[in-house]
């Protein structure tokens, strides 16, 4: 498992990936634009602009854009913060330059660097921001400086040109639309990023509940099994007693005595393998076939079910017999026979790279406050069965532990299914192993 300062890592890096991936959509939208827009204002409105550097501009951010794409996408390298720094930056270089090929400062879509600047306010850490807000700032100053000239025509009766104030209402809308739709974005990225952080941290505290639950556990195992070793002795002296021995009444409360102990003492160990010693006994090389037939043994010689569906995989492969994969699997199977008696199926398929393990019952199916609330510690369910939400939590937890996920459904029009999904990563023996 993950500690959670990786998985606070990815993350970020996740959020950082779709970030970029915002900043090259914008940078092909602004390509995109300006090719209109260049094509309009030298064929369309006469005006001469200094159309092979422009072009040589537009083409190395389509390069650029380009490069991206192939670095991170098909190398699959991580985003960190100082590359969507270096991204924005050359954005606003790009711009910069066309800006003053096309007028410096007079050129109305100046207002741009306004988009910049909030991108950068939202994208980048604090330092990275105001290095970009210092930039455009800069830029502009000298863009009002030097620039190519921008014959734009006569002024009008406000004394502005006619194409000035069109440009200016033009970069103004455009600016406007494209702050909302990609700030729309971004922070659809930052809440789900929040959501898998708040998802996160839900994790670290039940897992830390479970520490506690197996702090406990050992203690109380550590505490009762002497006590109850030694009433086992007692009790099995007691039976060879010729006193008991010729009493068949008080020979058979011994013998279930006798029962019920051997029970106390499989359901510490059963508590503590659950609550976080997941793996106590040496794990032994076996089979999947071979494993599951022995589960299924186990539990049919402790439950009576009318009818079994019992159906093995189509693949067998070696495989490492784990206990909590067994307690797991036992722990399924137990809920399922509590709510169908009559009826009980486990179905077993591997499907890519995956061990399905599917069980299914008839009964009256889970209550919307479990199925709402699954995963979460100390569910209560007294109205239906008490200990199956419980029983549920530790189900899902030595799956995540082993690096599957547990899935719980109702089964219209009567019955539930619990279906595990392990990666055979995490059981199968590696050939040569």
């Amino acid at each position: 498992m993950n500690s959670p300062s990786e998985s606070l890592f990815r993350v970020e890096r996740t959020t950082e990936r779709q970030n970029m991936q915002l900043l090259i959509q914008l940078r092909w939208f602004a390509v995109v634009g300006q090719v209109i827009t260049i094509s309009l204002v030298h064929y369309g409105f006469g005006i001469t602009l200094p159309l092979p550097a422009m072009a040589l501009v537009l083409m190395a951010s389509v390069f650029t854009n380009l490069g991206y794409i192939y670095w991170y996408r098909s190398h699959r390298r991580q985003i960190s913060a100082r590359n969507l720094f270096l991204a924005l930056l050359a954005d606003v270089l790009a711009l910069a330059i066309q800006l003053y090929l096309s007028g410096g400062a007079s050129n109305p879509f100046i207002y741009l660097f306004l988009l910049q600047g909030i991108l950068g306010a939202v994208l980048l850490r604090p330092v990275h921001a105001w290095i970009i807000v210092a930039s455009t700032s800069l830029c502009t100053l000298v863009l009002a400086i030097v620039h190519w000239p921008l014959p734009i025509g006569a002024a009008g009766p406000d004394g502005l040109p006619g194409l000035y104030v069109s440009g200016i209402l033009i970069s103004f809308g455009l600016t406007t639309v494209l702050l909302v739709v990609f700030l729309r974005r971004i922070v659809s990225n930052l809440r789900r990023r929040d959501a898998r952080l708040a998802n996160m941290r839900q994790r670290a505290s039940e897992e830390e509940h479970i520490v506690r639950m197996g702090l406990l556990a050992t203690g109380a195992a550590h505490e009762l099994g002497t006590p109850l070793s030694t009433m086992s002795v007692i009790l099995g002296d007691w039976q060879r007693m010729p006193a008991i021995t010729q009493d068949p009444d008080l020979l058979a409360d011994l013998q279930e005595m006798q029962q019920q102990l051997l029970r106390c003492k499989s359901i510490v160990s059963s508590v503590l393998m659950s609550a976080g010693e997941t793996r106590a006994d040496a794990p032994q090389a076996t089979t999947l076939r071979a494993f599951m037939d022995g589960v299924v043994a186990h539990w049919q010689s402790r439950h009576a079910v009318e009818h079994f569906d019992y159906v093995q995989a189509d693949e067998d492969f070696p495989i490492l017999s784990d206990t909590a994969l067994q307690q797991m699997v036992c722990n399924v199977l137990d809920n399922a026979a509590e709510a169908s008696p009559r009826h009980v199926a486990l179905h077993l398929a591997v499907r890519t790279g995956m061990l399905c393990i599917t069980v299914r019952d008839k009964g009256p199916g889970f209550a919307p406050a479990v199925l709402e609330q699954l995963g979460q510690r100390h569910i209560s369910t007294k109205t239906e069965r008490p200990g199956r939400g419980l029983g549920l939590f530790l189900v899902l937890n030595v799956a995540r532990s082993l690096g599957g996920r547990v899935q719980v459904r109702n089964i219209p029009p009567r019955g539930s299914e619990v279906e595990i999904r392990l990666p055979l990563s995490s059981i199968a023996i590696e050939p040569g192993a």
